[in-house]
Formats: C-alpha cells, sequence, structure tokens
C-alpha cells in the first residue's frame, strides 16, 4: 500500500493497525490513522481517523476528522467532522461542527453540534451542518420556536344528579288529543 507505513512514520503519512493488532492503552499520533484492527483506551490525533469495516474502537476518541465504517464504543469528539458510512455501527457521544450519519449506519448516543468555532466580535457564529439521507430527518431537534399561545378554558356545566341505587325513576307520557 503506497504511502502507508505499519504504525510509525513521519507526518503526512497513514499509519494502519492490521486487523490481528490489538492496542490497549493510550495512542497519540499527528498523522492520519486507519484502523483495521482493535484499538482499547484512548486515542487522540491531530488528524483523521478512518475505522474500516473491520475495526474495533472501544475508546474516547479526540481527532479532526473521523470515518467510521467499523464498531466505535465509546466518545468522538472531532475538531471539523465525524461521519458514519452506511457500515459504521457506533454506541457514544459525537460532539463535531459537522456530522454526516448516512443511511444504513448504526448510531445510539447523543450528538452536540455546537456552534461551531468561536467567531470574531461582531461576526455571527457558524451554523453547524446536518447532512442526511434523503427522506431522512436530521439527528439534531429543531430549534424552539415562539411560545404557544395560552388557552382560556370555560367551566364546564353541572354533572346531571346521580341517582340512588334502587331509586326508580318517574316517566310522565303525554298523550295527543
Amino acid at each position: 500500500m503506497a504511502g502507508a507505513k505499519e504504525l510509525g512514520g513521519g507526518g503526512g503519512h497513514n499509519t494502519v493497525i492490521g486487523p490481528t493488532i490489538l492496542i490497549n492503552g493510550k495512542l497519540t499520533g499527528d498523522e492520519d490513522l486507519t484502523v483495521r484492527g482493535r484499538v482499547e483506551g484512548e486515542l487522540t490525533l491531530t488528524k483523521t481517523l478512518i475505522v474500516e469495516p473491520s475495526g474495533v474502537i472501544k475508546a474516547d476518541v479526540s481527532v479532526k476528522n473521523a470515518i467510521v465504517s467499523g464498531v466505535v464504543v465509546g466518545n468522538i469528539s472531532a475538531s471539523e467532522s465525524v461521519e458514519l458510512t452506511k457500515e459504521g455501527r457506533m454506541v457514544g457521544d459525537i460532539r463535531a461542527p459537522r456530522v454526516i450519519i448516512v443511511d444504513g449506519a448504526s448510531f445510539r448516543g447523543r450528538v452536540d453540534m455546537g456552534e461551531g468555532e468561536p467567531s470574531k466580535a461582531g461576526e455571527r457564529p457558524a451554523r453547524p451542518q446536518v447532512r442526511t439521507a434523503p427522506g431522512r430527518a436530521p439527528a439534531v431537534p429543531p430549534r424552539p420556536s415562539a411560545p404557544a399561545p395560552k388557552i382560556e378554558s370555560k367551566p364546564l356545566p353541572p354533572a346531571p344528579p346521580v341517582m340512588a341505587a334502587g331509586a326508580k325513576k318517574k316517566v310522565l307520557i303525554r298523550k295527543k288529543h
């Protein structure tokens, strides 16, 4: 695989954790990381994390970008974006300004898109972007609108009297002449 190294290497490269590798502990790096095996513990990158379909991560993750096609159990915090592909499965919370959950992906957790990067004085903060497959609702709740108008209620008419058990009711019948 051109440009890929098996753990280690200089900046601008892609490190690959092979399908038979298990890493347990704290993993940090300044390059892209492709996971085909297992990572457990804590993972911090300044670049992109790619979890391939055979990859399993049981860790809290802090990255620039994440593309999940395998399994992630833990929280992901990304400075740019998180994408769950149709093969991706995740249990945990996502915190990123851009979140993409493709139709077919499995996700259980919360999404916090915040308000984007802090803005300069006088500028409006960037609105978070959510892309979903056509026909799907976005993963974030709608913003609250104006408060609902007050509804005035009228008192109900009095209930008819209740007859005691065993009481007989008189019925008057009038005949027409």
